[in-house]
């Protein structure tokens, strides 16, 4: 688990502590979104439903992930 700095709104910064993983999956959905990581994770904050931000981004990545999965498995039927 490590500690990443990030700007959320583009005025409050903070730390989340994420898994390497899980960060680097962020990143990568940010670039295919064509968006800098802060803004998704501002996003992320802005609509999650628990309280903490490190959770709602681990649980933003399974499902977004999962949602890929599903949507590569309906094409290949």
């Amino acid at each position: 688990m490590q500690k990443f700095s990030v700007v959320i709104a583009g005025k409050h910064y903070t730390s989340i502590s994420l898994e390497e993983e899980f960060y680097r999956q962020l990143n990568i959905l940010a670039l295919e979104q064509h968006r800098p990581i802060n803004d998704l994770i501002t996003e992320v904050d802005k609509t999650r439903t628990i309280p903490n931000l490190s959770s709602a981004l681990r649980l933003y990545v399974l499902r977004t992930l999962l949602q890929k999965l599903e949507e590569k498995e309906e094409l290949s039927d």
